[in-house]
């Protein structure tokens, strides 16, 4: 789990595509450990309907929070999908599918207006991927060093597509940052 994955505080945790992923990953994992484990026969088989329902329902939860959840993110995933794809599925994508927004920010050919919109996103670990994203807009990527709630600018100053003057900027901070220690 990324650090941007864990949520700090108490309280009840949003149930996102995320984590739903995560879990419904874990119960096939288990699926088909259980396929290689000697046991009884009867007993065999209640834990594959056991298993096989708990997938079948985080399937139809990740189905609640964006319809056909499964092939967007295959279309999300495909280093083959176009920009265009990839601009219908930001346009489509509700604000809780954070595991989409995820992949999507990530993609090499995401579009700049994609990652502009992207970059305020409510996820930590989305935001961050705008940050480093070589096709990030400049005005983007000088909007994410002026956020001092989270250190985005030093992402920031290690993306390709940051103009020289402001790498420069960010990097002066950043050895002001490591002497103030």
């Amino acid at each position: 789990m990324r650090k941007a994955d864990k949520r700090r505080g108490l309280g009840l945790v949003p149930r996102t595509s995320q984590i739903v992923f995560g879990e419904r990953k874990s119960l096939e994992d288990a699926l088909r450990l259980l396929r290689s484990t000697q046991m009884p026969a009867a007993r065999f088989r209640m834990e594959d309907a056991l298993l096989r329902g708990l997938i079948r329902l985080r399937t139809i939860e990740l189905n609640r929070i964006n319809p056909g959840w499964d092939r967007k993110a295959r279309l999300a995933s495909s280093r083959r999908t176009s920009a265009a794809a990839l601009r219908r599925l930001a346009r489509s994508c509700p604000r809780d599918d954070f595991y989409l927004a995820r992949m999507i920010s990530d993609h090499p050919h995401a579009p700049s207006d994609v990652l502009a919109h992207l970059a305020r996103h409510p996820y930590r670990a989305v935001r961050e991927n705008v940050a480093r994203h070589p096709r990030t807009p400049v005005a983007t990527l000088r909007a994410l060093c002026r956020d001092h709630r989270e250190p985005l600018w030093y992402l920031v100053a290690f993306n390709p597509a940051t103009p020289p003057k402001l790498r420069d900027q960010l990097r002066a901070r950043m050895k002001r940052r490591a002497g103030s220690r």
